[in-house]
Protein backbone atom coordinates (compact mmCIF):
# COMPACT_ATOMS: atom_id res chain seq x y z
CA UNK A 1 0.00 0.00 0.00
CA UNK A 2 1.29 3.45 -0.89
CA UNK A 3 0.58 6.57 1.13
CA UNK A 4 0.84 10.28 0.41
CA UNK A 5 4.22 11.88 0.80
CA UNK A 6 4.85 13.32 4.26
CA UNK A 7 5.82 16.99 4.13
CA UNK A 8 5.91 20.05 6.34
CA UNK A 9 2.80 22.14 6.95
CA UNK A 10 4.22 24.86 4.72
CA UNK A 11 4.79 22.44 1.82
CA UNK A 12 1.32 20.90 2.30
CA UNK A 13 -0.32 24.35 2.27
CA UNK A 14 1.50 25.34 -0.92
CA UNK A 15 0.46 22.12 -2.65
CA UNK A 16 -3.12 22.49 -1.44
CA UNK A 17 -3.36 26.06 -2.73
CA UNK A 18 -2.00 25.01 -6.11
CA UNK A 19 -4.56 22.22 -6.33
CA UNK A 20 -7.33 24.60 -5.20
CA UNK A 21 -6.78 26.61 -8.38
CA UNK A 22 -7.54 23.51 -10.43
CA UNK A 23 -10.60 22.72 -8.29
CA UNK A 24 -11.98 26.22 -8.80
CA UNK A 25 -11.52 25.91 -12.54
CA UNK A 26 -13.29 22.53 -12.52
CA UNK A 27 -16.18 24.07 -10.60
CA UNK A 28 -16.50 26.88 -13.12
CA UNK A 29 -16.35 24.40 -15.99
CA UNK A 30 -19.04 22.30 -14.31
CA UNK A 31 -21.28 25.38 -14.06
CA UNK A 32 -20.78 26.00 -17.79
CA UNK A 33 -21.55 22.35 -18.58
CA UNK A 34 -24.69 22.43 -16.44
CA UNK A 35 -25.88 25.57 -18.22
CA UNK A 36 -25.26 23.94 -21.60
CA UNK A 37 -27.21 20.88 -20.44
CA UNK A 38 -30.18 23.07 -19.61
CA UNK A 39 -29.94 24.58 -23.09
CA UNK A 40 -30.36 21.14 -24.71
CA UNK A 41 -33.60 20.70 -26.67
CA UNK A 42 -36.31 18.36 -25.45
CA UNK A 43 -38.59 15.86 -27.15
CA UNK A 44 -42.23 15.21 -26.36
CA UNK A 45 -43.07 11.72 -25.10
CA UNK A 46 -46.15 10.82 -27.10
CA UNK A 47 -46.21 7.06 -26.48
CA UNK A 48 -48.51 6.00 -23.66
CA UNK A 49 -46.54 3.82 -21.27
CA UNK A 50 -48.57 1.86 -18.73
CA UNK A 51 -46.54 0.80 -15.70
CA UNK A 52 -47.53 -1.44 -12.82
CA UNK A 53 -47.51 0.19 -9.40
CA UNK A 54 -48.70 -0.63 -5.88
CA UNK A 55 -52.04 1.08 -6.57
CA UNK A 56 -52.51 -0.39 -10.06
CA UNK A 57 -51.68 0.78 -13.56
CA UNK A 58 -50.10 4.23 -13.90
CA UNK A 59 -48.80 6.34 -16.76
CA UNK A 60 -45.59 8.32 -17.01
CA UNK A 61 -47.58 11.46 -16.24
CA UNK A 62 -48.80 9.91 -12.98
CA UNK A 63 -45.21 9.42 -11.81
CA UNK A 64 -44.76 13.20 -11.63
CA UNK A 65 -47.22 13.23 -8.69
CA UNK A 66 -48.27 16.72 -9.77
CA UNK A 67 -44.75 18.15 -9.84
CA UNK A 68 -42.99 19.81 -12.77
CA UNK A 69 -40.08 17.41 -13.08
CA UNK A 70 -39.46 13.69 -12.81
CA UNK A 71 -36.24 11.72 -12.43
CA UNK A 72 -36.41 8.01 -13.15
CA UNK A 73 -33.62 5.71 -12.09
CA UNK A 74 -33.57 2.64 -14.32
CA UNK A 75 -32.86 0.06 -11.63
CA UNK A 76 -31.44 -3.15 -13.12
CA UNK A 77 -33.84 -5.98 -12.26
CA UNK A 78 -34.36 -8.57 -15.01
CA UNK A 79 -37.75 -10.32 -14.91
CA UNK A 80 -36.04 -13.66 -14.27
CA UNK A 81 -33.93 -12.44 -11.35
CA UNK A 82 -34.97 -12.98 -7.75
CA UNK A 83 -32.82 -10.14 -6.43
CA UNK A 84 -32.05 -6.65 -7.65
CA UNK A 85 -28.70 -5.60 -9.10
CA UNK A 86 -26.17 -5.26 -6.22
CA UNK A 87 -24.69 -2.01 -7.59
CA UNK A 88 -28.12 -0.48 -8.14
CA UNK A 89 -29.06 -1.60 -4.64
CA UNK A 90 -25.98 0.01 -3.12
CA UNK A 91 -26.60 3.29 -4.93
CA UNK A 92 -30.30 3.38 -4.13
CA UNK A 93 -29.57 2.73 -0.46
CA UNK A 94 -27.83 6.11 -0.42
CA UNK A 95 -30.98 7.91 -1.58
CA UNK A 96 -32.23 9.16 1.77
CA UNK A 97 -35.71 10.41 2.67
CA UNK A 98 -34.19 13.87 3.09
CA UNK A 99 -32.77 13.83 -0.44
CA UNK A 100 -36.18 12.88 -1.83
CA UNK A 101 -37.78 15.67 0.18
CA UNK A 102 -35.23 18.19 -1.09
CA UNK A 103 -36.02 17.22 -4.67
CA UNK A 104 -39.74 17.56 -3.98
CA UNK A 105 -39.18 21.02 -2.49
CA UNK A 106 -37.72 21.92 -5.89
CA UNK A 107 -40.80 20.47 -7.64
CA UNK A 108 -39.05 17.27 -8.72
CA UNK A 109 -40.24 13.69 -8.18
CA UNK A 110 -38.00 10.63 -8.10
CA UNK A 111 -38.93 7.03 -8.89
CA UNK A 112 -37.42 3.67 -9.78
CA UNK A 113 -38.51 1.67 -12.83
CA UNK A 114 -37.50 -1.93 -13.59
CA UNK A 115 -38.69 -4.73 -15.85
CA UNK A 116 -39.17 -7.32 -13.10
CA UNK A 117 -42.73 -8.02 -11.93
CA UNK A 118 -44.06 -5.73 -9.23
CA UNK A 119 -44.18 -8.46 -6.60
CA UNK A 120 -40.40 -8.97 -6.94
CA UNK A 121 -39.79 -5.24 -6.71
CA UNK A 122 -42.00 -4.90 -3.65
CA UNK A 123 -40.26 -7.81 -1.94
CA UNK A 124 -36.78 -6.37 -2.61
CA UNK A 125 -37.91 -2.90 -1.59
CA UNK A 126 -39.26 -4.22 1.73
CA UNK A 127 -36.07 -6.16 2.40
CA UNK A 128 -34.00 -2.99 1.90
CA UNK A 129 -36.38 -0.81 3.92
CA UNK A 130 -36.85 1.70 1.11
CA UNK A 131 -39.74 4.16 0.74
CA UNK A 132 -38.90 5.18 -2.84
CA UNK A 133 -41.72 4.77 -5.40
CA UNK A 134 -40.95 1.76 -7.62
CA UNK A 135 -42.79 0.68 -10.75
CA UNK A 136 -42.61 -2.26 -13.11
CA UNK A 137 -42.35 -1.56 -16.83
CA UNK A 138 -42.94 -5.26 -17.48
CA UNK A 139 -43.44 -6.12 -21.14
CA UNK A 140 -43.80 -2.51 -22.28
CA UNK A 141 -41.37 -0.71 -24.60
CA UNK A 142 -40.25 1.63 -21.83
CA UNK A 143 -36.85 0.11 -21.03
CA UNK A 144 -36.01 -0.41 -24.70
CA UNK A 145 -37.08 3.09 -25.71
CA UNK A 146 -34.94 4.67 -23.00
CA UNK A 147 -31.88 2.58 -23.77
CA UNK A 148 -31.44 0.45 -20.65
CA UNK A 149 -32.53 -2.97 -21.90
CA UNK A 150 -30.44 -4.24 -24.82
CA UNK A 151 -31.96 -6.96 -26.98
CA UNK A 152 -30.96 -7.54 -30.60
CA UNK A 153 -34.36 -9.15 -31.19
CA UNK A 154 -35.99 -5.78 -30.44
CA UNK A 155 -33.54 -3.22 -31.85
CA UNK A 156 -29.91 -2.91 -32.97
CA UNK A 157 -27.79 -3.03 -29.79
CA UNK A 158 -26.87 0.41 -28.47
CA UNK A 159 -25.94 1.86 -25.09
CA UNK A 160 -25.11 5.41 -24.09
CA UNK A 161 -25.73 6.61 -27.64
CA UNK A 162 -23.08 4.32 -29.13
CA UNK A 163 -23.56 1.11 -31.12
CA UNK A 164 -22.13 -2.24 -30.10
CA UNK A 165 -19.43 -1.89 -32.77
CA UNK A 166 -18.46 1.56 -31.47
CA UNK A 167 -18.19 0.25 -27.92
CA UNK A 168 -16.10 -2.71 -29.01
CA UNK A 169 -13.74 -0.35 -30.84
CA UNK A 170 -13.42 1.77 -27.66
CA UNK A 171 -12.83 -1.23 -25.40
CA UNK A 172 -16.23 -1.02 -23.70
CA UNK A 173 -17.85 -4.00 -25.35
CA UNK A 174 -18.51 -5.41 -21.88
CA UNK A 175 -21.76 -3.44 -21.84
CA UNK A 176 -23.15 -6.07 -24.19
CA UNK A 177 -21.93 -9.14 -22.32
CA UNK A 178 -24.61 -11.33 -20.79
CA UNK A 179 -25.96 -14.84 -20.46
CA UNK A 180 -29.26 -14.28 -22.25
CA UNK A 181 -30.61 -12.39 -25.25
CA UNK A 182 -31.67 -9.38 -23.15
CA UNK A 183 -29.20 -7.35 -21.10
CA UNK A 184 -30.04 -4.86 -18.37
CA UNK A 185 -27.96 -1.70 -17.94
CA UNK A 186 -28.27 1.24 -15.53
CA UNK A 187 -29.22 4.79 -16.35
CA UNK A 188 -31.35 7.76 -15.36
CA UNK A 189 -33.88 9.65 -17.44
CA UNK A 190 -35.12 13.17 -16.79
CA UNK A 191 -38.52 14.55 -17.72
CA UNK A 192 -40.32 17.90 -17.68
CA UNK A 193 -44.09 18.36 -17.49
CA UNK A 194 -45.80 21.26 -19.25
CA UNK A 195 -49.46 21.07 -18.28
CA UNK A 196 -50.26 17.45 -19.16
CA UNK A 197 -47.57 17.09 -21.81
CA UNK A 198 -44.40 15.16 -20.90
CA UNK A 199 -41.00 15.95 -22.38
CA UNK A 200 -37.78 13.95 -22.20
CA UNK A 201 -34.96 16.41 -21.46
CA UNK A 202 -31.94 14.27 -20.59
CA UNK A 203 -30.60 10.78 -19.89
CA UNK A 204 -27.31 9.52 -18.53
CA UNK A 205 -25.76 6.07 -18.50
CA UNK A 206 -22.71 4.15 -17.32
CA UNK A 207 -20.30 6.22 -15.25
CA UNK A 208 -22.52 9.24 -15.71
CA UNK A 209 -24.47 7.93 -12.75
CA UNK A 210 -21.52 8.65 -10.49
CA UNK A 211 -22.40 12.34 -10.52
CA UNK A 212 -25.75 11.81 -8.83
CA UNK A 213 -24.48 11.76 -5.28
CA UNK A 214 -26.59 14.53 -3.78
CA UNK A 215 -29.64 16.70 -4.34
CA UNK A 216 -27.80 19.40 -6.27
CA UNK A 217 -26.24 16.87 -8.61
CA UNK A 218 -29.65 15.41 -9.37
CA UNK A 219 -31.05 18.90 -10.01
CA UNK A 220 -28.05 19.87 -12.17
CA UNK A 221 -29.18 17.23 -14.67
CA UNK A 222 -32.73 18.54 -14.94
CA UNK A 223 -34.04 21.14 -17.36
CA UNK A 224 -34.77 23.63 -14.56
CA UNK A 225 -31.50 23.09 -12.73
CA UNK A 226 -31.20 24.14 -9.09
CA UNK A 227 -33.72 26.93 -9.69
CA UNK A 228 -31.41 29.47 -8.11
CA UNK A 229 -30.96 33.06 -9.24
CA UNK A 230 -27.28 32.75 -10.24
CA UNK A 231 -27.80 30.00 -12.81
CA UNK A 232 -27.78 30.31 -16.56
CA UNK A 233 -29.86 30.44 -18.64
CA UNK A 234 -32.06 32.94 -16.83
CA UNK A 235 -35.81 32.57 -16.63
CA UNK A 236 -36.02 28.85 -15.89
CA UNK A 237 -37.48 29.53 -12.44
CA UNK A 238 -40.47 31.81 -11.91
CA UNK A 239 -39.42 32.52 -8.33
CA UNK A 240 -35.68 31.70 -8.08
CA UNK A 241 -34.36 30.37 -4.80
CA UNK A 242 -31.39 31.69 -2.90
CA UNK A 243 -28.18 29.70 -3.30
CA UNK A 244 -28.76 27.92 0.01
CA UNK A 245 -28.00 24.19 0.23
CA UNK A 246 -30.34 23.77 3.22
CA UNK A 247 -33.35 23.68 0.84
CA UNK A 248 -35.35 25.75 3.28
Amino acid sequence: MTLPKIVSLEEWTAARKEFLTKEKEATRQRDVLNAERRELPMVEVTKRYELDGPDGTVTLLDLFEGRKQLIIYHFMFHPEWDEGCPSCTAGTSEVSPALLEHLRVRDTSYALVSRAPLEKLERWKAKQGWEIPWYSSGDTDFNYDFGVTIDERVAPPEYNYRSKAEHEARGTGYYFAGDGPSIEQPGSSYFLRVDDDVFHTYSLFGRGGETTGGSYYFLDNTALGRQEAWEEPKGRAVDPNEARPDFA
